[in-house]
């Protein structure tokens, strides 16, 4: 592996030097049965407030290119390549691809910040919202506890939480599915970096709640300035978002084109199966009305494969069906603990959280 790269640059460069420019990057996995190429040969570039679309089927290596860029490969990963990665000024970069663990810590969040597809997963239920954002402002930039405090809370503001002064001090389990992802979208943006790489940002979201965050991820562009390196396999989304688009097919980019020229005219054949793959309205019902008129006479006096008579489903009170809502209160710690269906320990659900009710 080459030794760590940085490079200065002069103002007038950086305002033509691209955030991120990957090149010819391969990444292997190893495993039982060998190595394993999940990527292999990827050029991509992207330039500043540019939203750049990588799309293409589950296993493509969409999700693996884009945790390179962040160096979050697993320690059975194996890189070869560069990425070089640009602060938001175009003044530095550095190739991380040969950056150590200090040298990647100081990197991301400042130059490249991720949001997650799962916001749940990626939010720790025991912190407030407002904790989980101090403390990755504190861990990069010396700043009191009062003015992370009031940063928390404008970029809580900014994304679109209602009440921030309030919701700042709020656990994840008190935000709606959107909402968290709204949070997530804000630790990000709190160190104000460059380059935000977002996987699949609006799965499990309705689809008026999708709509609003690719309206923030639009304002993310706009007002702050940042590029998007957007992972989903929705074309929709993509027709609403990129700017440009990179395509995707076992671990290699099969066409690059602007998102326009991508929807009218695609090259590839791989692009244009998945474009047609896309369900349109109107379509469904002439493939059913297809296949009803298929099927053999008589199939509607056939014999039901499932039937059901006379159910009735009763939900009783409290957490054990042979128990009243009385007996539930008297019941030991441990007993409760399994009620609840919590994770923790009967001695944890015994103790109270000592996270920080205020940052």
């Amino acid at each position: 592996m080459s030794a760590p790269t940085e490079t200065t640059t002069s103002t007038a460069d950086a305002t033509r030097r691209p955030v991120v420019t990957i090149q010819d990057l391969a990444v292997s996995f190893a495993t039982d049965a060998g190595a394993v190429r999940a990527v292999d040969g990827v050029d991509l570039q992207v330039a500043p407030g540019e939203v750049l679309a990588v799309v293409g089927e589950s296993g493509s290596g969409k999700t693996v290119t884009a945790k390179t860029i962040l160096g979050l490969l697993p320690s059975t990963a194996t890189a070869r390549g560069a990425v070089v990665l640009s602060n938001k000024a175009g003044t530095a970069e550095h190739d991380v691809v040969a950056l150590d663990g200090e040298r990647l810590r100081q990197v991301r969040g400042t130059d490249v910040a991720m949001v997650f597809q799962e916001p749940s997963a990626a939010l720790n239920p025991v912190f407030t919202v407002g904790w989980q954002i101090v403390e990755g402002l504190r861990a990069h930039a010396k700043v009191s506890r009062r003015e992370a405090r009031r940063r928390a809370i404008d970029v809580l503001r900014r994304v679109g939480i209602p009440d921030p002064e309030t919701r700042v001090d709020h656990y994840p389990h008190q935000f709606s599915g959107g909402q968290k992802q709204r949070i997530v979208i804000a630790m990000a943006l709190v160190l104000d970096p460059g380059l935000i790489v977002a996987d699949e940002p609006t799965t499990a979201l309705d689809v008026t709640v999708q709509a609003e965050i690719l309206d923030l991820l639009r304002r993310c562009r706009d007002e702050f300035g940042t590029a998007i390196v957007l992972i989903t396999h929705n074309m929709g989304v993509v027709a609403d978002l990129a700017d440009r688009v990179a395509v995707m097919y076992q671990g290699k980019v099969v066409e690059q084109a602007t998102a326009h020229d991508l929807f009218a005219a695609p090259q590839a054949d791989y692009t244009k199966r998945l474009l047609a793959a896309v369900p349109r309205i109107g379509e469904g019902v002439a493939r059913a009305e297809a296949r009803a008129s298929a099927r053999a006479a008589g199939w509607e006096s056939a014999e039901p494969v499932v039937e059901a008579q006379g159910l009735t489903i009763t939900y009783r009170a409290g957490c054990d069906a042979r128990a009243s809502p009385r007996s539930t209160t008297s019941r030991s710690p441990s007993a409760l603990a399994r009620c609840s269906g919590s994770w923790a320990s009967p001695a944890r659900a015994r103790r109270r959280s000592r996270a920080p009710s205020r940052v």
